[in-house]
């Protein structure tokens, strides 16, 4: 599933391309990717609007239109959102396209049919439905913060993963900042002590940034807005890597379910 570096790197790239431009015209190729509305209704209410500004909430893309109204994107795990030029065949994964006023189209595929679109009212509502944690790469994002999400029961990495404590984070982010921090990803995430959190914040924040400079990470589906992938997988320490050695003190590095997911991590450098 495409995380925050992957949707910022999207966002960032879909930004010249889509702000000043008025959408002409609608096409649902797929009515489950239309959240809220008849896909007729979707399509009338966003023909003739234009873009103001393409911003990011955690994992959702969110595209402010200049009467005030949003709609919100997420990519979920195949989605992508590309802008291309006018006249190319729709490849077979294609659920909407938006016709642009250059003659270009802004393109919603999605593989496995999970990722949605959704039409919003006003910034109200949009805060109503996204009820998202600090994010990283923000000011809101402090360790102080940090220490208020990891409160209650679970495992740290639990914690990480849930959007409603800390927005963006996913399952590759996640394993990789643990690591960096050498912290053990099932451990309990309460007791962690300030010394720790402060690692772990120090960690997000550098894993972040770094996924962001290099295009996000392209395991299968993501692409960034102009279908280049992305080049962070190559410098990814523990995601995908079990059974590997690792890169900081050369054990095998294991892999177990935390919070449901596949995790990996460092049984030497992540002893606890």
């Amino acid at each position: 599933m495409p995380e925050l570096p992957e949707v910022e790197t999207v966002r960032r790239s879909l930004t010249p391309k889509l702000v000043g431009r008025t959408i002409t015209g609608v096409e649902v190729l797929f009515p489950g990717a239309v959240e809220g509305l008849e896909p007729g209704r979707f399509r009338s209410s966003l023909v003739g609007e234009r873009f103001a500004a393409v911003e990011r909430y955690g994992k959702y893309l969110v595209f402010r239109l200049a009467s005030g109204r949003f709609f919100l994107m997420h990519l979920r795990m195949t989605g992508r959102a590309v802008v291309l030029d006018g006249g190319q065949p729709p490849d077979p994964h294609c659920r909407i396209r938006f016709f642009l006023d250059d003659g270009r189209e802004l393109r919603f595929s999605d593989i496995r049919k999970f990722g949605r679109v959704r039409l919003v009212e006003d910034r109200g509502e949009l805060e109503g439905i996204l009820q998202l944690g600090p994010e990283p790469l923000t000011d809101a994002f402090t360790p102080r913060a940090l220490r208020r999400a990891l409160r209650g029961q679970g495992s740290v990495k639990g914690a990480l993963l849930d959007q409603k404590r800390v927005a963006g984070l996913g399952n590759i982010y996640a394993d990789e900042a643990l690591f960096r921090a050498g912290i053990r990803p099932d451990r309990p995430a309460c007791t962690l002590t300030d010394e720790e959190v402060g690692r772990l914040h120090r960690a997000v924040e550098d894993v972040l940034s770094e996924a962001v400079r290099f295009g996000g990470t392209t395991i299968r589906n993501y692409v960034q807005g102009d279908g280049a992938p992305g080049t962070y997988r190559e410098r990814l320490q523990v995601y995908g890597r079990h059974g590997a050695p690792c890169v900081r003190c050369g054990a095998v590095l294991e892999r177990m379910r935390v919070a449901g997911r596949g995790t990996t991590y460092c049984p030497r450098c992540q002893r606890w």
